[in-house]
């Protein structure tokens, strides 16, 4: 597997963002390994929440729930998924799909980690990967937080914006991901934040884990991954353990998904979920403070 890995200098002077990178390797499918990167805030004896970002961006849009946190005795730890941020980045497409992701995750958070009792925050893919680690590896997980993200079998359609965003990235010449995130904002996204979401892409063969990741959602009922979602779905609606969701009421492609779960999640149920307002798909970038203080809550 050909790889490469964004140089230093590309992160230095990250605004708001002062967590030092950690790093763990994991196996890649030819034999080798891939390096893995995360940032933790928070005391190390606090309770766990795994902040899982999604595509096209990485750790740094947790840095508003990553302060929020800490200061409220949280282990806050989010991660860089395979292709993203400081972690290395096959650079085929072909590199990548659901079930390596699944299980690139799982080895740094299970594994290199030892993480137990944890609560998952996850946004975007965060949710699609972080929703299959708690339904196979339910023992290791006590709450769940899912914020503007579902599970998808492939068995309903996907919304036709999520189309015209599926498309856009397949057929642009040059992959602005800058502009994507700030497409998926309300409140604006100021230059400096928008250029954090470039640093890790310095080239267009850099960026095959974002070009990949929209044709690895599941779209039709024999997708390869739509066996394990649907299997995963299995155990969420016998999960009992605590489940919010903490959507925004400015994303137009997840928004109808919140009821869903609350409805197929037993553990959700009794719970009262709250809508992030005046924030868009990253709910993170446009009322981060305010998502933090729920999860802070929720876990405390």
């Amino acid at each position: 597997m050909r790889t490469y890995r964004t140089p230093d200098d590309r992160f230095a002077d990250l605004r708001d963002f002062p967590w030092e990178p950690r790093y763990a390797e994991v196996a890649d499918p030819d034999g080798g390994t891939l390096r893995m990167a995360w940032v933790e805030a928070g005391p190390a004896d606090g309770p766990v929440a795994l902040l899982l970002h999604g595509e096209p961006t990485w750790s740094y849009l947790y840095r508003k729930v990553l302060a929020v946190l800490a200061d409220a005795g949280i282990r806050a730890i989010a991660p860089d998924l395979v292709g993203f941020g400081r972690s290395d980045k096959p650079l085929s497409t072909a590199d990548h799909s659901f079930a390596r992701h699944v299980e690139w995750m799982r080895e740094l958070v299970l594994d290199r980690l030892d993480l137990n009792d944890v609560t998952l925050v996850g946004q975007d893919w965060g949710g699609l990967i972080g929703l299959r680690l708690v339904a196979e590896h339910p023992e290791r997980f006590a709450r769940v937080v899912a914020a503007n993200t579902g599970l998808p079998t492939g068995d309903q359609a996907m919304p036709e914006l999520w189309w015209m965003f599926h498309d856009a990235v397949e057929t642009a010449e040059r992959l602005d991901i800058g502009r994507f995130v700030e497409a998926g904002c309300v409140r604006g996204l100021a230059g400096a934040d928008r250029a954090a979401y470039d640093a890790p892409f310095p080239d267009e063969a850099s960026k095959a884990g974002p070009r990949a990741m929209p044709t690895l959602v599941p779209t039709t009922p024999d997708d390869p991954a739509a066996a394990a979602n649907r299997a995963a779905w299995e155990v969420l609606t016998a999960w009992d353990k605590p489940f919010l969701t903490a959507f925004s009421d400015g994303d137009p492609i997840t928004g109808d998904l919140a009821p869903i779960i609350v409805k197929l999640v037993p553990g959700a149920q009794a719970l009262r979920h709250p809508t992030i307002t005046n924030a868009g798909h990253f709910l993170q970038e446009d009322a981060g403070e305010e998502l933090g203080r729920v999860v802070a809550d929720f876990l405390t």
